[in-house]
Parts: C-alpha cells; sequence; structure tokens
C-alpha cells in the first residue's frame, strides 16, 4: 500500500492539471473521490488525522505547533505491530509524531530501524526540497525494501502555494509536474501489485493562507488505484479524511482498530 500525500493539493488544481492520474480515472484503472478535508486545514494535525482515523480534538495535535509523538493507534504502529514493513520519505514532522520527538537533522534524517513504526524513513525539514527528489527517494525505498506500507510526502505544492498564492501559475504548473514525475513510478508500482492512494491534506486559497474552512483550504482529491480490481472512474462522491487509515489497514488485511470508527472506502 502506498500513500502519496501531496501537502496542499487542491481538489481543482490536481483534476485540472494531473493528466495522467486523470487518464487513469478515465480509463477505468482509478475511482476519483472529492475529499472535504477535515479542520483545522493544517498540516500536521491533518497528517495525524489521516493516520489515525480521528478528528483533531481527539488526537490532540490541533496546530502545527503541537510537536510530540502520537498517542493514538495509527497506520504505523498496526503496519509494523502486524510484523510487516513501514517506509516513509516525508517531512520532518512524521518522525516527530511517529518515530522520535524532537526531529534531529543528524541522527533522524535516514532511519533503518524495525523497532520504530516509520522503519525506513528519509526525511527532510526544509518546505522547498525539490519533489523530484523526494519521489525518487520513494521509488528507491521501494526497490530496496518492498515496504507493506510507504508514505510518500512531497511539500512542493504547499511551498509554491505559500509563496505565490494558489491562483498563480507557479502552483499550478507545481500540480503538472509532480503528475509527470510520479507517472513512471505508478506504472511500476502498479506492476508490482501496489493499491495506491493519491490525496491532500489540504488546499490553499489565492493568499497562500490555509487553515479555515472555505472550500479551496478544504477541498482535495483522492485518487484510488487497487491493484488486479477496476476503478470506479469519477465517482462524484465525497469521502473523509477519516476514511483513510481503515482503508489501509483493510486493503493490508490488518486488524483495524476501535478507535479508527469511518468505514474504509468503497
Amino acid at each position: 500500500m502506498i500513500l502519496i500525500l501531496s501537502d496542499a493539493l487542491r481538489y481543482d488544481a490536481a483534476v485540472q492539471g494531473m493528466g495522467y492520474l486523470g487518464h487513469l480515472v478515465e480509463s477505468g484503472f482509478a475511482s476519483l473521490y472529492k475529499i472535504v478535508g477535515d479542520l483545522p486545514s493544517m498540516s500536521r494535525p491533518i497528517y495525524e488525522t489521516i493516520h489515525t482515523g480521528l478528528p483533531s480534538s481527539e488526537h490532540g495535535i490541533v496546530a502545527n505547533s503541537v510537536m510530540r509523538l502520537s498517542t493514538k493507534p495509527n497506520v504505523f504502529q498496526s503496519v509494523r505491530d502486524a510484523g510487516r514493513v513501514t517506509a516513509a520519505a516525508a517531512y520532518s514532522w512524521f518522525s516527530e509524531l511517529y518515530n522520535r520527538a524532537p526531529y534531529s537533522r543528524i541522527d533522524d534524517r535516514e532511519t533503518d530501524d524495525s523497532s520504530l513504526p516509520i522503519q525506513h524513513g528519509r526525511f527532510y525539514s526544509e518546505d522547498a526540497f525539490p519533489d523530484l527528489e523526494l519521489f525518487t527517494t520513494a521509488g528507491m525505498l521501494v526497490r530496496r525494501f518492498s515496504p507493506d506500507y510507504l508514505l510518500v510526502h512531497p511539500m512542493g505544492m504547499d511551498y509554491q502555494g505559500e509563496t505565490f498564492g494558489a491562483d498563480s501559475r507557479q502552483y499550478r504548473n507545481q500540480a503538472v509536474k509532480q503528475d509527470m514525475w510520479l507517472a513512471p513510478l505508478l506504472a511500476e508500482w502498479i506492476d508490482l501489485g501496489y493499491n495506491v492512494l493519491v490525496t491532500g491534506d489540504h488546499g490553499i486559497n489565492k493568499d497562500g493562507i490555509h487553515g479555515g474552512p472555505t472550500p479551496e483550504q478544504r477541498e482535495v482529491p483522492l485518487y484510488l488505484i487497487r491493484a488486479g480490481h477496476e476503478g470506479l472512474g469519477d465517482t462524484g462522491k465525497t469521502a473523509s479524511h477519516l476514511q483513510i487509515a481503515p482503508t489501509i489497514l483493510q486493503m493490508l488485511e490488518i486488524p483495524i482498530p476501535g478507535t479508527m470508527k469511518q468505514p474504509p472506502i468503497a
């Protein structure tokens, strides 16, 4: 199972700019849903919501400033406890949520430790870290470790959106670039039998701001590719961030913790 969590990927930016993912939807290989994101529409709270299936009021990561390890059952913990392999190419906040806090740029940047929830981690700490390098790192993790669950977390959409605003050429073009860089990797991973989810944590508005409840700050896509199964195309349906964790565990045939109350995505 691979989760591609593109930071600040708005629904409209994905649908209008990500041609290969659109092809998979049109060709019946993928299903497309719209997520109206949980609140606050900020990164660290939604990272935890996506991996625990809980809203921020329950998991306690209520702002980006809350820096501590997760205290709730989560996807990484569940996969590791089932004797399976986890990996992540992601921003350092994921290391702080699931491995060690605070993050050490020297000690935690590259992690290979089977006792940790994220066993094979390659982390970055600069928002401008190139997406192409991040995707290349994810490809290496697949080839080297064959993880059962891999998180791929590029920050390019968020960086361009906060710098230039979501109505900018730079923001829109970043979606095109991400799709172009992802396409060969997706083809490889699908051939290897991986299920793939592509989504965003939050959107962003024309002023480069997110955190609030407006549609441009909340609406993100969810593309679902199931290995060996036909997709549903553009479903026109709405899903929830709270459904992602149980969906991942169901696909991996790992028991879903009782704290994850929302149903997996159909």
